[in-house]
């Protein structure tokens, strides 16, 4: 059972805060983006840190987890917080995410959904971005503000 899972069978739905990961994959100038099976909308590979591991770790975790690539080297781009961050899940959770961004190099493996939380993966050039998350969404103006993606 996932750490998260674990505390939310104390505490309900009520908010809590979470740190986690999420990995930047971009090839040919364009980003991997997936579908999610929660919340039925687009973000980036990435979630909860679980006991024991530090966030490049989370990062690596979650990258082969969702879409069985992996990457040689992670990069820490930034680290983000606050009311951009929360986000209520369609079953009612409350979540404030403290999210490490890292930028994933040499990526390699055959892009295949292989644990559930996706229904769909896809690069987009930046000017083709379907409709993000909310969380998502800031991390990708982020992106394009600081020319990961042309």
């Amino acid at each position: 059972m996932s750490y998260i899972k674990d505390m939310r069978r104390y505490i309900g739905h009520k908010p809590m805060i979470s740190a986690g990961a999420t990995a930047v994959v971009i090839k040919d100038n364009k980003i991997l983006l997936n579908l999610r099976s929660d919340t039925g909308t687009w973000g980036m590979p990435g979630g909860a840190m679980e006991l024991g591991e530090n966030l490049e770790q989370t990062a690596a975790r979650e990258l082969k987890e969702e879409t069985n690539l992996t990457a040689e080297e992670f990069t820490l781009l930034n680290v983000f917080s606050g009311n951009d961050f929360y986000f209520k899940y369609p079953n009612g959770d409350e979540l404030y995410s403290v999210i490490a961004l890292y930028l994933a190099k040499g990526v390699e493996g055959k892009l295949k959904i292989t644990d559930g939380e996706s229904t769909r993966l896809e690069y987009f050039d930046k000017n083709s971005v379907p409709e993000l998350e909310s969380r998502a969404k800031v991390l990708l103006d982020w992106l394009l503000e600081n020319n990961y993606l042309k």
